[in-house]
């Protein structure tokens, strides 16, 4: 097993990473928290693959467990759901003491996490992704929130899991689709950090995709062990942990104007660092090879590289970003492979150049 540490002042906690975690999830659990009432969130397709495994594992160690399983889907992510989760809560009697599981994709980590957040302003809980997108970025560092329909995120908080525990299995199962749109954060953070991992994407790729062990805990502990060390920099995002918003800014337009319903996260993420870099380029602070080879890796994945979407519709949505400050947009703008820096100075005019061209 591969343990990651995140050290926070108050709030530390360890990464666990190997396979075959699931089945004995209770075991490990039990070590990190006393059996308690536990509220295990998941969605249905998980549920199907994983719910009875995981809900039996902890009942043996004395968990008392319900479970609640939503339907999939980004949509779900909203106020409407989080009252029926509180719902939930009182219904189970949970209290201070008691735990929320997350099992699930980011959604279901999102989700869980702000629920755990505000109920009783704050109880236990704990990460168990199953995709790679959450394994690699949105289970660690303790974003949670849920959308609206004026914004993604908009409705949120800072709140660290007591833990993490990644089973690298879950990913024989994950649709192709979910695999790529999670591989997009993981050349996000080859992008940002590090050129290594970035050039390990470039030559293993078939491996990866062929869910190599070796390959995949790899990019995963790496990618785990690059968002780790930023958060504990800066843990509520005042800076420096605003690389982590690479591709993001446009990503999430993308979605927003979207409602949420055309592309996976991870496919948006991937078109909005293509624009970023098409930014970096117009403002001469990137060189076209920086392009080149992320478009190189994003067709190779297959994921969309058109929206058909109005430039206009996505600036005025990039208003609404909480990235906004004082009126000025703020993007990561890459300078080479493993290296970004943090911008307000895209104007409109390069934006709606760049937004006007395709990809």
């Amino acid at each position: 097993m591969k343990t990651i540490r995140v050290n926070l002042s108050s709030n530390s906690y360890n990464i666990s990473i190997d396979k075959g975690l699931l089945p004995g999830i209770g075991d490990i659990l039990v070590q990190e928290k006393s059996p308690c009432k536990t509220l295990l969130i998941t969605d249905e397709n998980i549920e199907r693959v994983y719910g009875g495994m995981v809900s039996e594992s902890l009942s043996r160690k004395k968990f008392d467990v319900r479970l609640i399983a939503l339907k999939p889907g980004e949509d779900q992510k909203n106020v409407d759901t989080a009252l029926m989760l509180y719902e939930a809560c009182f219904d189970h009697k949970l209290d201070r003491n008691s735990l929320i599981v997350a099992l699930g994709g980011g959604v279901v980590g999102d989700i869980s996490g702000f629920i755990a957040a505000t109920f009783m302003r704050g109880i236990p809980f704990i990460q168990v992704p199953t995709t790679l997108l959450a394994q690699v970025d949105s289970s660690i560092g303790g974003k949670v929130a849920v959308n609206h329909p004026r914004g993604k995120n908009m409705i949120g908080s800072f709140y660290q899991p007591r833990a993490v525990f990644i089973d690298t299995d879950t990913l024989s199962t994950l649709p192709a689709v979910e695999l790529v749109a999670g591989l997009v954060e993981v050349i996000k953070y080859g992008v940002i950090r590090d050129a290594a991992l970035f050039a390990f994407l470039e030559n293993s790729l078939h491996e990866i995709l062929q869910l190599n062990h070796n390959a995949l805990m790899n990019i995963i502990a790496t990618s785990c062990s690059i968002k780790a060390n930023v958060v504990e920099e800066d843990e509520k995002e005042t800076h420096l942990r605003a690389i982590l918003n690479y591709g993001h800014t446009i990503g999430h337009a993308i979605e927003t104007v979207t409602n949420y319903a055309r592309y996976r996260h991870g496919e948006a993420v991937a078109m909005g660092m293509l624009y970023a870099t098409r930014i970096a380029l117009e403002m001469g602070l990137t060189d076209i090879t920086v392009l080149e080879r992320q478009l190189s890796l994003i067709r190779r994945l297959g994921s969309p590289l058109h929206t058909g979407l109005k430039a206009e519709d996505l600036v005025r949505t990039l208003y609404t970003d909480k990235k906004v400050i004082s009126g000025r947009l703020r993007f990561i703008l890459p300078t080479k492979i493993g290296e970004v820096i943090i911008s307000d100075q895209v104007t409109e005019e390069i934006l709606y150049r760049v937004l006007n061209k395709p990809l």
